[in-house]
């Protein structure tokens, strides 16, 4: 079988040899075909990095983005962990108000009760909750509820007259909005 290559590859090297005209024409060919070869390969090579480079900008911009909302979300969340809680509070100091106004005499039981009163509001606004000023002040929808009209003379319509229930705010947010009567 050996015998058989070797006889071939003389055969070759004889008409390469006697022809080396279409050997140069033939090598000139293949250069030109790798040539082109090779200039669409940096082609579809280019696009495919330009490609890649949009990606890696598109993904750093949602990173970014994700970023963005994360601490947004944090900040929020901190900011109003605390409103559940306030909500559940805010029957409690409507409870305290109540039994305050009720007192007969300012014995020595109603100043502990209104010490004990004070400090509880004051942790509270200390915690960002504000009352809702009401009295005087024109009706609001998005702070007062208004659960009942009346004509009144001396007053502007529109003007809240009474407080039922006041209403509180947590770090600018409405939690619970004023119940009022309003001037017709």
């Amino acid at each position: 079988m050996e015998k058989k290559e070797e006889v071939v590859k003389e055969d070759l090297d004889e008409e390469i040899m006697d022809n080396p005209e279409e050997l140069q024409v033939e090598e000139e060919g293949d250069d030109l075909a790798n040539k082109e070869q090779l200039e669409e390969e940096i082609n579809k090579k280019d696009v495919e990095i330009e490609e890649l480079t949009n990606r890696l900008l598109r993904l750093q911009a949602d990173f970014m983005n994700y970023k963005n909302r994360a601490l947004k979300d944090k900040e929020s969340t901190t900011l109003y962990a605390t409103e559940d809680l306030m909500n559940q509070l805010l029957p409690i100091l409507d409870n305290f108000e109540r039994a305050i106004d009720s007192a007969e005499d300012e014995s020595g039981f109603y100043q502990g009760v209104k010490m004990i009163y004070d400090q509880f509001v004051k942790v509270l606004n200390d915690n960002g909750l504000k009352e809702i000023q009401c009295i005087g002040e024109c009706f609001d929808p998005n702070l007062h509820h208004a659960v009942l009209m009346e004509e009144a003379e001396g007053s502007e319509e529109g003007t809240v007259l009474e407080v039922f229930q006041k209403g509180y705010t947590l770090n600018d947010k409405v939690i619970r909005p004023s119940m009022v009567k309003v001037a017709k």
